[in-house]
């Protein structure tokens, strides 16, 4: 049996995202699709608490989400606002569809330092939210995909 040498351990997807342009007629979609409840957005939290860094400089991006649980993986439907974020960005250079695949991570600091180092992937956002922080990683060249890193303060 080969060693799992990788960077992240493939038994934590916590969601598959996708940016739209309308959150609310999307999740109807999906609702009506899956014969599920329409789930409810919620707005990310304002600058002062995400204390967002986008690219390398701070951004007051904000963005609607809609979360629906699948068993062992989360949809996450994201509506960003106007301002600079790699939602934004994503959504004007390539329009709607997925955006990033999601794992629940420890060590942040070290996970993103390792792929910049080892895989020439860097950082594109981060930030704060309540219980935890998110990273966003370029791995788009690599992957078709970006990575989305969560860490929860209670791990």
């Amino acid at each position: 049996m080969e060693e799992n040498s990788g960077v992240l351990d493939r038994n934590v997807i916590a969601q598959v995202a996708l940016v739209v342009h309308d959150i609310e007629k999307t999740s109807r979609a999906y609702a009506d699709f899956f014969g599920i409840e329409t789930p409810t957005w919620k707005l990310t939290d304002a600058w002062d608490q995400t204390q967002a860094v986008y690219r390398g400089k701070p951004t007051e991006a904000r963005a609607k989400l809609a979360f629906m649980n699948f068993g062992s993986v989360v949809i996450e439907l994201i509506e960003p606002d106007h301002h600079p974020s790699i939602w934004r960005e994503f959504l004007d250079e390539r329009g709607e569809g997925f955006h990033h695949i999601a794992f629940k991570i420890a060590g942040m600091e070290n996970i993103t330092g390792l792929m910049e180092q080892k895989f020439h992937m860097p950082l594109v956002q981060k930030g704060e939210y309540t219980g935890g922080r998110y990273a966003y990683i370029d791995s788009l060249k690599d992957l078709k995909v970006l990575i989305e890193l969560l860490e929860n303060d209670n791990n």
